[in-house]
């Protein structure tokens, strides 16, 4: 049987970047004068600015304040960059992938900067098939767009994988009919991860890389 393409959401997946992204966000608010408590930013986190803005300040507010907030929360989010640090497995992750034969799209609505920080960070570079940045989507998850786009960096495989830490990341694959499996590195807990969808749902990528033939990452 075919090894399926891995589709990999990056922050809370392979990097451990959720809790900056979270103070980055309840930072960005508090500039623009409106007080979201970092539990709530972190429960979003997963969301692109774009849907983000208005799911936690509203659509009014978003239409008012939101291209200064998203703004604000990149250079915010700039400023911690340099916390950011890979998650335990990840780069024997990619490389166990790469020596299987599996094809790999790095899957993210991140800006270009950032994805390129990342794929500096992981040294994946020479491990991957191709990567996806905010210019490649025009919605952000739970919106299946980035699912499809890095569908499309792969040349449409017939079948492929999620691998995600988020509700979102699940709800995206799946309205791009695409498994996920999903890992607790984000801060979601099992149980709404499970309620979401996810066809399994592992510790952390150290978990997974011992479990991966028994995965659906077997084909």
């Amino acid at each position: 049987m075919a090894l399926p393409a891995v589709i990999l959401d990056v922050d809370g997946t392979l990097v451990d970047s959720n809790y900056q992204h979270a103070l980055a966000w309840h930072r960005a608010f508090a500039r623009r004068g409106r007080d979201i408590p970092v539990w709530r930013t972190h429960r979003a986190v997963g969301m692109g600015g774009d849907m983000l803005v208005p799911a936690l300040a509203g659509e009014e507010w978003d239409a008012e304040h939101g291209d200064e907030a998203r703004a604000d929360e990149s250079v915010l989010f700039g400023e911690l960059m340099h916390t950011v640090t890979p998650l335990p497995g990840a780069r024997a992750f990619l490389e166990l992938l790469k020596a299987r034969g599996h094809a790999v799209v790095l899957s993210s609505s991140a800006k270009a900067h950032e994805a390129e920080a990342y794929l500096d960070l992981l040294g994946a570079r020479d491990l991957v098939d191709g990567w996806t940045t905010s210019a490649d989507v025009e919605r952000t998850k739970p919106n299946p767009d980035v699912i499809q786009a890095g569908r499309e960096k792969l040349g449409d495989p017939e079948a492929s994988v999620m691998v995600g830490d988020s509700v979102y990341d699940i709800r995206a694959a799946h309205a791009a009919k695409v498994p996920t499996v999903a890992l607790l590195t984000g801060g979601f807990g099992a149980a709404e991860l499970e309620a979401e969808g996810a066809a399994v749902v592992y510790d952390d990528l150290t978990q997974l890389l011992s479990v991966i033939d028994e995965s659906p990452l077997a084909g």
